[in-house]
């Protein structure tokens, strides 16, 4: 029987390759932007967007969400008492209610659905009135059906304005500029 010490020898050597394996894997991780520039440098003005859709209360969720987001990011800063080097605009498009399942025993009744929040979103350069985004996006977010629908889907509103701020903040954030 081999003692100990060299039956373990080979751990070393092995835990070194590992070791390095993991590190060279986060090697092209970057914290902050992704084109170089430095966090907050540009500053970003977040205006209320306009609701042409048929449901109540979709405004404010949206620009919290989306005011949050950018906070959250980091790259461009919130500003709110003055102009930023870049305006957002947008409008609310459309809310859709799509079916996704059906009661297991009524195939007439659906189960849960897919709430879609459509918006057009506009980023202008400031001063100059350049237009660097000009997209529609779409949120998505399913909805148990309760015998209260509409209070699912208040309950819904947060959620589906954090996805279209999630999109909305990518699209200006990895932006050329």
């Amino acid at each position: 029987m081999r003692p100990i010490a060299s039956r373990l020898g080979f751990l070393l050597p092995a835990s070194w390759v590992a070791a390095s394996a993991l590190l060279m894997g986060c090697a092209g991780y970057r914290l902050g932007p992704t084109d170089g520039s430095v966090p907050g440098a540009r500053s970003v003005e977040i205006r209320p967007f306009a609701d042409n859709t048929l449901e109540p209360r979709l405004i404010e969720p949206v620009a919290s969400a989306l005011r949050k987001q950018v906070q959250r990011d980091g790259t461009l800063r919130l500003v709110t008492g003055e102009p930023g080097d870049v305006l957002v605009t947008g409008t609310l498009l459309s809310y859709v209610r799509n079916p996704l399942t059906l009661k297991p025993n009524d195939l007439f009744s659906t189960r849960d659905y897919e709430v879609r929040l459509t918006a057009r979103v506009v980023a202008t350069e400031q001063p100059g009135g350049r237009i660097r985004l000009d997209r529609e996006f779409t949120a998505r977010v399913p909805v148990r059906s309760t015998a209260d629908l509409g209070s699912a889907e208040r309950q819904a509103a947060p959620l589906i304005a954090e996805d279209l701020a999630r999109q909305v903040t990518s699209a200006l954030v990895d932006g050329s500029w």
